[in-house]
């Protein structure tokens, strides 16, 4: 026979996650990152530039953990040809949210010179939210395309974290 403290036990462990979620304060990362990607996805299509998109979100003031998310829009890479080797663009976006994850500026700013493993391009934009740090970032497109698909997903990531 359980006693009534036993049960209250047995009730406060199957909510206590939910006391500590990121839901209690409005969406979490997931769902906002999702709806980034969908608003990187329409302005891709919008300026006809296929590549990959990247969200990322980092609790705090500096990056020292992240959650993120991608999502291929048309093209994960471009085949080599005669006048070029080709492109992984999943490798190139995540160079550009290395450099933000250090810089804490915009990929390609030209505040210090790319470290190795960097290209110094443009195509990601970061800015800190009201909890953490928050990057976004195209790969694919003329560097002005990926800055601008970019944007599309910080304006949303900006309005929830």
């Amino acid at each position: 026979m359980k006693t009534p403290l036993a049960f209250a036990i047995a009730a406060l462990l199957l909510i206590a996650p939910s006391l500590f979620s990121q839901e209690k304060s409005g969406p979490g990362f997931d769902a906002v990152g999702e709806r980034a990607l969908q608003a990187m996805q329409v302005r891709a299509v919008e300026l006809k530039v296929k590549g990959v998109a990247m969200v990322a979100y980092a609790e705090g003031g500096s990056v020292t953990s992240w959650s993120s998310k991608m999502v291929v829009v048309g093209n994960l890479t471009s085949r080599p040809s005669q006048t070029s080797k080709g492109n992984n663009f999943l490798g190139i976006v995540y160079t550009k949210a290395a450099e933000m994850a250090d810089t804490l500026k915009d990929s390609g700013s030209g505040i210090r010179p790319p470290y190795t493993g960097e290209f110094g391009w443009q195509g990601g934009v970061c800015a800190k939210g009201r909890t953490g740090i928050l990057i976004a970032a195209f790969s694919g497109g003329r560097s002005e395309d990926d800055v601008k698909v970019a944007q599309a997903g910080l304006g949303i990531l900006l309005g929830s974290l």
